[in-house]
């Protein structure tokens, strides 16, 4: 994060979430604090430049939305549809998020350091997820790349219908979902995770050695390569 000195301060008592967000987009590359959000819905959504900001309260629905290239922070929880479509950058939040976090993310990093409701990570398409608590039901719903990293537990149908995303788990799994199990960990694997753990600044206290792995079975596939040339 930026020295405070050198943030611009948007005052939500006093300014209004499109003004906040107009304001977020005609800027280059600057750092913001969002004072009083009060739980705003579609704050900082469609941020296409390398700004910091910080939201310093609750988030309502699809904040951080449609993000590029920004850093997005909320301190507090966050409601549903969390960096929904993002495309590259990073969010983060402090706290909580209701359910449907990173839905269809096409990459970029989305970590909550709380708890997710459900449906996190639901149609995911290159985006890194990583929650430091648990998941509801469904996550990485028809998932289909990228990686979801649980911290906790997972509940239930865990990658229901899912295509090529990896899932990591260090807790309990209540179910998997249709055509989801669970894989070998192997070293690269290994690798691989310590790498996003590190990424989320979680890496000093959590090891990858201790997730399971979870992915497609390629059971429910319409097209398969042995396929290719039938009429």
């Amino acid at each position: 994060m930026n020295d405070r000195r050198n943030q611009m301060t948007l005052d939500m008592q006093e300014l209004s979430v499109r003004r906040v967000n107009q304001t977020l987009r005609s800027n280059g590359e600057q750092a913001f604090r969002i004072l009083h959000p009060r739980g705003a819905h579609s704050l900082a959504c469609g941020l296409n430049a390398p700004l910091d900001v910080s939201v310093e309260g609750h988030a309502g629905y699809y904040c951080a939305g449609m993000n590029q290239h920004a850093t997005v922070t909320v301190d507090g929880n966050a409601g549903t549809g969390l960096a929904e479509n993002i495309m590259s950058g990073s969010v983060r939040v402090l706290g909580n998020a209701s359910q449907s976090v990173g839905a269809s993310g096409h990459g970029g990093l989305v970590v909550v350091e709380g708890n997710a409701s459900a449906r996190c990570g639901i149609s995911m398409k290159g985006v890194d997820i990583i929650i430091g608590g648990n998941v509801g039901h469904m996550a990485a719903f028809m998932a289909q790349s990228g990686s979801l990293v649980v911290c906790g537990d997972a509940g239930a149908d865990l990658g229901d219908s899912i295509y090529e995303a990896r899932l990591f788990v260090r807790g309990d799994v209540e179910s998997l979902g249709a055509d989801c199990v669970e894989k070998e960990m192997r070293n690269e694997h290994i690798e691989s995770l310590q790498a996003l753990l590190a990424s989320a600044g979680m890496s000093s206290k959590i090891k990858a050695e201790s997730f399971r792995r979870y992915g497609s079975a390629r059971k429910l596939y319409n097209f398969t390569i042995d396929n290719a040339g039938a009429a």
